[in-house]
């Protein structure tokens, strides 16, 4: 496995591994919530927008597919979940045939690096009840759950921070 940065000639990888991934959430949601994520999964902007505000961090095989993403979002980019003073991570995602090689801890872990480098304080995320896996991650690094933010997709969805540096 290979771990690079990520750049705009990735998006059309980038965006099939996000729907491959995010497929596995399919049955959890109702079809109308399904659809919503999907239209997002397949929309080559929101990659883009995402490639231009944050430095974006890839794994891939040995034949060069992209297996794992990670975006990191410096502060200075606040939306209606994150404070204008922390540095968010967006859309970490495994390519299902890969779960349990570390490779999401690993991404998680490396944006912590680049976020301490550029002098971030606090890094925030936000995920889902369904996505154990993810929240098992979170929690063994060392994030903490802030609070529950409003519900996405018909499901639970709490916001995370962790200290960086301490």
């Amino acid at each position: 496995m290979n771990f690079r940065s990520g750049n705009l000639k990735d998006l059309e990888q980038l965006k099939e591994l996000g729907i491959r991934s995010w497929t596995q959430y399919k049955e959890q949601l109702t079809l109308e919530n399904w659809e919503s994520l999907l239209k997002t999964l397949i929309d080559s902007n929101n990659y883009s927008e995402l490639l231009k505000k944050s430095e974006c961090l890839i794994c891939e095989n040995s034949e060069k597919k992209i297996i794992g993403m990670a975006f990191l979002v410096s502060n200075g980019n606040p939306d209606e979940i994150y404070d204008q003073s922390w540095c968010h991570l967006r859309f970490v995602t495994v390519d299902p045939k890969y779960r349990g090689m570390k490779i999401g801890e690993k991404l998680t872990k490396d944006c912590i690096e680049i976020a301490l480098r550029n002098k971030e304080k606090i890094m925030a995320l936000h995920t889902s009840e369904i996505m154990e896996s993810a929240r098992h991650i979170y929690k063994k690094i060392g994030f903490k759950i802030l609070k529950e933010i409003e519900p996405r997709l018909g499901v639970r969805y709490y916001l995370y921070t962790y200290e960086i540096g301490k």
